[in-house]
């Protein structure tokens, strides 16, 4: 899923500053030398605060936004090593909150504005203590970040929740989540180093020009362990977005498929609004086509630039949506995520107009 968003560069300044010691790279760091274009990274304070939103929610996404089976996967990891945080003391609480305010759910976005989780926390404090007040900020930056933060939590009802789920958070870190992230992160790393070269020597290269002309042209790739196959993306310019993708699980392509995915989100959005009846749009099938209109428009994107790469994008999104990955894939693609074909017929415009320069 992708979601439009901005900051100015004082606050990308601080955005692009580093880990902080809670993120690793299995590149060389930035300050050796010029920084690097979209490199891949993983992020510890991305994978903790989507946590706790995969252990709250009920994923009925039409493609997953956690991966399959977080939820029960990791809830037996906690209770094998006897772990009950605040996050489980205020589950009831949390989960209530969602039914009467939507916004919330468009927090799962917040980390990728940050650096590491000391600082997010900072600006949660300062934002719940000036009552989500910009003008109570003390400087152009922090009043970005409550401007940001405002988007998801206006309400004096919100940011109540935004600060309990914080320390929450922060409790599940302490007791579990720290741990469990050093070592799950360990054991992928030949994974993520994997990723990290194929991405460098081959497929940044067939991407850049895509990127360079939908105004993405750098940024980072965030592979994370609680993404499946829908990735969270914010733009903050054309030189500073992010992209949370999925963490390989048995091949470093697995994050490409998910990038390829997001990336193209604009594309089919445009696509999907300029073609939908005003009737349409009230009755909110935008909100059905666009995630569909993804997955196709990845493939499409794939087959133009990298196709040595649609059959293992095939497969991918099949499995992400349960289904069948036997016979004529790419059939059973069209099939299983079915796109009107004024919608597709756009996508492959646009896809056409925006490559033909390349």
């Amino acid at each position: 899923m992708r979601k439009l968003a901005w900051l100015t560069m004082t606050v990308l300044a601080a955005c692009s500053s580093g880990t902080g010691g809670t993120g690793t790279s299995p590149a060389p760091s930035s300050a050796q030398g010029a920084p690097r274009v979209w490199p891949v990274l993983t992020r510890h304070h991305v994978d903790l605060w989507l946590h706790g939103y995969a252990m709250l929610l009920r994923d009925t996404s039409t493609v997953p936004i956690f991966r399959r089976g977080y939820r029960e996967q990791l809830q037996a990891a906690r209770t094998q090593r006897g772990v009950s945080s605040m996050l489980d003391a205020n589950r009831e609480r949390l989960q209530s909150r969602f039914a009467t305010s939507p916004a919330l759910f468009n927090g799962q976005f917040l980390p990728l504005y940050f650096a590491n989780w000391d600082q997010m926390r900072q600006m949660i404090a300062l934002f719940v203590q000036a009552q989500g007040n910009p003008q109570a900020a003390g400087d152009q930056a922090t009043a970005q970040y409550f401007a940001v933060l405002r988007q998801s939590f206006g309400t004096q009802a919100d940011r109540e929740w935004l600060r309990l789920f914080t320390d929450a958070l922060e409790d599940e870190r302490r007791q579990f989540y720290q741990v469990y992230w050093g070592q799950e992160n360990g054991s992928r790393l030949p994974l993520v180093r994997a990723a990290d070269s194929l991405w460098t020597t081959a497929y940044r290269a067939k991407f850049q020009g895509f990127l360079n002309n939908t105004r993405q042209e750098g940024g980072e790739m965030i592979l994370a362990l609680t993404i499946g196959g829908e990735g969270r993306t914010v733009n903050f310019g054309s030189r500073q977005n992010a992209v949370a993708v999925t963490m390989p699980e048995q091949d470093a392509r697995e994050a490409f498929y998910v990038f390829a995915h997001e990336i193209t989100g604009s594309i089919v959005a445009t696509a999907v609004t300029d073609n939908l009846t005003p009737t349409e749009q009230r009755a909110g099938a935008a909100n059905r086509l666009v995630p569909i209109g993804q997955v196709r428009g990845g493939a499409m994107l794939l087959q133009r630039v990298a196709p040595e790469l649609v059959a293992g994008y095939t497969r991918y999104y099949l499995m992400q949506g349960g289904f069948p990955t036997t016979g004529d894939i790419n059939a059973r693609l069209v099939s299983s995520y079915p796109l009107p074909d004024l919608i597709r017929e756009a996508i492959d415009r646009q896809l056409s107009v925006v490559l033909g320069g390349i």
